[in-house]
C-alpha cells in the first residue's frame, strides 16, 4: 500500500497518474496547502521541504519499515523502479527518460510555476516579470514541440517523462499559450488526455477539494513563507 500525500496541483498529479496507470494499491492523503496543512509536524517528517507530493511505501522492496519519498521526480523514479514500469531497462532509453524528467523538474515546472504566479497570483502586475516568464514558457513549449516531432511520446515509449510533463502542459491557458502554435505538443496533449488513467486521476483530483473554501489568507500561506516560517514549523515537531 502506498500513501500519497496529495493536493490537486501539477506536481501532485504526477504520481497519481502513475498509480492509476499501474494499479498499485494506494490511499490518498489530502494535504490542503491553502490551509497550511503542509506545515503539520507529521507531514514535515515525510516531506521536509513542506511541499506535496510525498509518498509512504508500506511495502518497500527491502521488506523493511515503511519508506517515505518526497519530490515528485524522485517519487516517479522510485515507483517506476518498484514496479518495473515506464522506465526502460535499456541504458540509452533510460538516459533519455532521465534527461527529460530532469528537464521538467528543473525547467518546465519551475518556469511555468513562475509564469502562473506573475500572470495570475501576483497582487500587482510586474511587466518585466510577465514578459520574462511568458517568453520562457513559449521557449519551453517550442523545445517540447521539437522533441515530439515524429514521436508519439517524449521518449518514444510512454514513460514517467510524459507523466511529469502532462500536468504542467494541462495548464497551458494560464501560460498564455495557444497549443495550435505547437502542433506536436497539441497532438501529444490530446493523446495523453484520452488515456483512461489520466482521466481517472483528474476525476479523483477534482473530488479532493470539493467543498473546500480558499480563504483570504491562502495567498500568504502559499507565497509568504520565509526562513522563520520553516523554523517555527520545525520547532513544533
Amino acid at each position: 500500500m502506498i500513501d500519497l500525500f496529495f493536493w490537486p496541483t501539477p506536481n501532485g498529479l504526477k504520481p497519481l497518474i502513475f498509480l492509476k496507470e499501474t494499479g498499485l494499491a494506494y490511499q490518498l492523503k489530502p494535504i490542503d496547502i491553502n490551509a497550511g496543512e503542509q506545515f503539520q509536524p507529521t507531514f514535515l517528517g515525510i516531506s521536509p521541504n513542506n511541499r506535496i507530493p510525498a509518498i509512504l511505501d508500506h511495502a518497500p522492496a527491502d521488506s523493511g519499515k515503511p519508506l517515505s519519498v518526497f519530490e515528485s521526480g524522485a517519487i516517479l523514479i522510485y515507483l517506476a523502479e518498484k514496479t518495473g514500469r515506464f522506465f526502460s531497462d535499456d541504458l540509452r532509453q533510460r538516459v533519455r527518460v532521465l534527461e527529460w524528467l530532469m528537464w521538467q523538474m528543473g525547467g518546465l515546472g519551475p518556469m511555468l510555476g513562475q509564469n502562473h504566479h506573475f500572470n495570475i497570483y501576483a497582487p500587482e502586475k510586474v511587466p518585466y516579470a510577465v514578459q520574462r516568464y511568458n517568453q520562457e514558457a513559449s521557449r519551453l513549449y517550442a523545445v517540447l514541440d521539437g522533441r515530439l516531432n515524429n514521436r508519439a511520446f517524449i521518449c518514444d515509449e510512454y514513460s514517467i517523462a510524459d507523466m511529469a510533463c502532462y500536468p504542467w502542459v494541462a495548464r497551458h491557458e494560464r501560460h498564455q499559450i495557444d497549443l495550435a502554435a505547437f502542433p506536436n505538443v497539441q497532438r501529444w496533449f490530446s493523446q495523453m488526455g484520452a488515456r483512461p488513467a489520466v482521466v481517472s486521476a483528474y476525476e479523483e483530483a477534482e473530488r479532493v477539494n470539493e467543498g473546500r473554501a480558499v480563504t483570504a489568507g491562502a495567498g500568504n500561506v502559499l507565497f509568504g513563507q520565509t526562513a522563520e516560517t520553516i523554523r517555527r514549523a520545525q520547532n513544533a515537531e
